[in-house]
């Protein structure tokens, strides 16, 4: 079992765990994740963890699509995978039509035609065998359209990228899984039940029959994030995965469009996921958050003393997941978790 450890986004302030990064990478962690929302970016304090370390790989979990051209995403990324020695992983997804449209301020669209151009354009900067050139329904390069000066040229990148740089795509949907599975290297589930493996077999095994032979289980990854609490009192250890999860299915996305709500009804829980909205929405976050079952809690994360949650990675070691992608500040559980594990 590989282990990433996710160091998230910032809240009001800016920092970094980096003792808890440096140990991972001392115990064997294969790697550390950056996140986005609205606030710090991705790139920025992953640049600042690779020039403090030395072998761990550097992953976006993830990179906004819509904040970024598919060519400044390729820009960054080369820089950051050849400033870093080859150690950088592309992790990108659509976001959800309240940050895109809400703070971005462009268009949601169609996040599954954009993730294929998205990932067809990027692999073509990277490849550089042809100068850029796409056409299609969400990108346009050279751009023609309104108020286009008519000077545009296909181009190569100047920097030479690795062709085989690891794109992995943030999906929970069916259609998302599958795309994932048919054009991508990895996906990144927001969270995961090992034991439920059946809701992404059928999406990964259309995927891998899309992708025209290219694609199989021994070049694709379901990477999850797990977060893991590691103490002796165990519903204390499960309240900040509680609160996590209320504020997904219940407050992240619009009533009639919440991607988590759907996906917390697909692994079981749809009369819960339904109050659980109801009562965010309607201002009662507490109540929320303690609608949240232990159930729930303890299928998707790993939570209480080290040798409960020794137990649970059993099911983790037997499931096709190879690498869990850990959430947690405690410089102890990584240690802990490396000696269980690795």
């Amino acid at each position: 079992m590989r282990l990433g450890l996710i160091t998230g986004y910032s809240g009001a302030g800016m920092g970094l765990p980096m003792d808890t990064i440096l140990e991972a990478e001392k115990s064997g962690f294969d790697s550390v994740w950056t996140a986005e929302a609205y606030g710090s970016d991705a790139i920025t304090p992953l640049a600042w963890i690779g020039a403090l370390t030395k072998k761990i790989r550097l992953g976006t979990g993830i990179m906004q699509m819509p904040a970024r051209t598919p060519a400044a995403t390729a820009m960054t990324a080369m820089t950051l995978d050849a400033l870093s020695g080859g150690r950088f992983i592309l992790g990108i997804g659509p976001s959800g039509p309240q940050v895109v449209e809400g703070w971005h301020g462009v268009p949601y669209g169609k996040p599954l035609q954009r993730t294929r151009e998205y990932i067809q354009i990027v692999r073509t900067i990277l490849a550089r065998e042809v100068a850029v050139e796409h056409h299609g329904k969400e990108f346009d390069i050279p751009y023609t359209g309104p108020g286009a000066s008519g000077l545009g040229k296909p181009l190569k990148s100047i920097l030479h990228g690795r062709k085989d740089m690891p794109i992995y795509t943030a999906s929970i949907s069916p259609k998302g899984i599958a795309l994932a599975a048919e054009i991508a290297d990895g996906v990144i589930p927001v969270w995961m039940n090992p034991d439920r493996w059946d809701i992404y077999d059928a999406p990964v095994k259309e995927g891998f029959a899309k992708s025209g032979g290219r694609k199989s289980k021994d070049n694709f990854e379901v990477a999850p994030f797990v977060t893991c609490v590691m103490g002796s009192d165990l519903e204390k250890c499960r309240m900040p995965v509680k609160g996590m999860m209320a504020l997904y299915i219940g407050g992240m996305g619009a009533r009639n469009k919440n991607f988590y709500n759907d996906y917390a009804k697909r692994l079981g829980y749809e009369a819960e996921a339904v109050k659980i909205q109801d009562l965010f929405l309607a201002g009662k976050k507490a109540e929320a958050m303690a609608l949240v079952p232990d159930k729930l809690v303890d299928e998707v994360a790993l939570v209480g003393n080290r040798e409960r949650i020794a137990d649970r990675l059993k099911a983790w070691k037997d499931s096709p997941v190879k690498t869990m992608l850990i959430g947690t500040g405690d410089i102890n559980t990584v240690r802990a978790l490396a000696e269980i594990c690795l």
